[in-house]
This record gives C-alpha cells, sequence and structure tokens, in this order.
C-alpha cells in the first residue's frame, strides 16, 4: 500500500512540476494472429483494434508507437482499415510508428506493417506475399455419385455465380479473377505509396515471400533488430515501454466457446502452415 501511494504522489510530481525531467515512452501494440472481420477471439479486425491503437496514441504522450507483429494476414479490407487508422493517429499526433516482425508479417499481415515509418525485422523473420487469394472447393462430382441434385433459384443471372456444388463457369472464374486483379492492385499501390524508393526494381508483386535479411535487401524492410535495443539505442537506456493488446473475452478465456474457438484456430493454423510455420 505504501508502495503504491508513492508511485502515485511521484506519478502526480510529474504532472505539476513540468521542468522534471521525463523519461521516453514507446507505447507497445501487439498484433498477433489472423485479420478478419469475424467476433472469433483474438481475431485482428478495425473495430476490436479502434480503441487500443487510439489509447497507444494518446496515453502519456508516447514517444513513438511500436508495432509488434506477428500475422500470415487475412481479410484485405480490414488490413487497409487498421493501417489507415495507424496513419491517421500517427498524422494526428506527431508520433512516428515502429513495426517489429516477429515470426511472419505477411499478405495483410504486411500491408499492416507498410503503416510504420521503419520495419525492423529478424533474420527469420518471414515478410512479403504480396498478393490476393481465394480458394474453394468443387463438390459437384460428389453429390451425383451419391445421388444428390442441387436445385438452386435466383433472380439475377450471376447470384449463383461459383457455387461449389455446381460445375464451374469461364465467365464465373473470368469476373472472380478481375476483381482479385483490383484487390492485389490495391495491395502494391499500398506497398509503392509507403516503401517508395527504397523497393528494389526487380518484381516484388508476385506473391512471393522472404527471410528478414533478403526483405531488408529488396527494401521490404529497413533493418534487422529488435524491439527493446532498438528503442533504447533510439531514445536511451530509460526509455519505458507500456503494453497494449487484445484481450480474450471472459467466457473464451473459460472454455465456454470450445467449438468455436477451435473452427478458428484451424483457420488461422492454415494460414502460417502457408509460410511453413
Amino acid at each position: 500500500m505504501l508502495r503504491l501511494q508513492r508511485a502515485l504522489t511521484s506519478r502526480a510530481m510529474v504532472q505539476l512540476i513540468p521542468f522534471l525531467p521525463r523519461k521516453p515512452l514507446v507505447a507497445v501494440v501487439r498484433l498477433q494472429g489472423m485479420i478478419a472481420a469475424s467476433t472469433s477471439p483474438g481475431r485482428l479486425n478495425d473495430v476490436a483494434l479502434a480503441g487500443i491503437l487510439d489509447a497507444a496514441f494518446r496515453r502519456g504522450k508516447p514517444d513513438a508507437v511500436a508495432l509488434v507483429i506477428n500475422s500470415p494476414g487475412g481479410s484485405p479490407v480490414q488490413s487497409a482499415l487498421i493501417a489507415a487508422r495507424i496513419r491517421r493517429l500517427s498524422d494526428e499526433h506527431k508520433v512516428p510508428v515502429h513495426a517489429f516482425v516477429e515470426d511472419v508479417a505477411a499478405s495483410g499481415g504486411y500491408w499492416l506493417a507498410t503503416a510504420a515509418d521503419e520495419i525492423h525485422v529478424d533474420a527469420n523473420s518471414i515478410l512479403g506475399s504480396i498478393g490476393v487469394i481465394s480458394a474453394g472447393f468443387g463438390l459437384h462430382e460428389m453429390i451425383g455419385r451419391i445421388g444428390v441434385e442441387r436445385r438452386v433459384y435466383t433472380a439475377g443471372v450471376s447470384k449463383s455465380q461459383l457455387d461449389p456444388f455446381r460445375p464451374e463457369n469461364p465467365d464465373d472464374v473470368a469476373r472472380l479473377n478481375a476483381l482479385l486483379e483490383q484487390m492485389h492492385g490495391n495491395f502494391i499501390a499500398q506497398v509503392k505509396e509507403r516503401r517508395g524508393a527504397k523497393l528494389a526494381e526487380e518484381d516484388l508483386f508476385t506473391g512471393e515471400f522472404w527471410l528478414g535479411a533478403k526483405a531488408v535487401e529488396l527494401g521490404l524492410a529497413d533493418r534487422i533488430g529488435h524491439l527493446v535495443p532498438v528503442m533504447k539505442d533510439r531514445f536511451g537506456e530509460k526509455v519505458r515501454f507500456r503494453q497494449y493488446g487484445l484481450r480474450r473475452p471472459f467466457l473464451s478465456r473459460l472454455g465456454l466457446s470450445m467449438m468455436q474457438d477451435a473452427l478458428g484456430l484451424a483457420e488461422e493454423r492454415a494460414l502460417y502452415a502457408r509460410y511453413g510455420l
């Protein structure tokens, strides 16, 4: 109790006496997991992160915000919304943003990294996969073999396009590919806008991914470095860190949503598996 009172008194003195030296502060926001609009626990999306990011940029007037990223990607829309929010808050509060990639920042995870002013990686981090993917299954032959007839009634000739229980229609595939190309173009524009002249001249937008050192060489990242030593080098040995991140809902922590968590985990593991993780 006495220790708490002293801490509160010390903090109040710093606020009341402006000429007392202030230790630098770095707000650390952990962005880990799949990016999706889903409300499943641990999903990264704009709604879930809005309050966290706002607090990170506002609370205590931080000298920098550090994004600790470990994400295999997911929704292009949510990736764009989160990155745009980070840039708005950075510009509004004049706070620089540093990204620190752990295992992976691929696809939408790399989109999040581009919101930073500088990207730091481990030598074994995986970066890139600047592309868009749509995947599914064709089940029409299977249901025919077991004697099931598919009946679909629509108003609108394209309403049932890409139905997995019907043979693939070349016109539907062409329309889907056109949409994917547009999304890919938006992703490329984001990377070029944020990384600019740092990018190597070779084609970086094929969906390929690279390890940390190669990513630095290609201009997708700035340097190899880890959170604490980099921030201490930038702001001094007395720099303080304040942690932010998603919290799992209470019922989920008690294990009362086991089926939903299991399905979400399987989906997320499939994404990580694309990068050998």
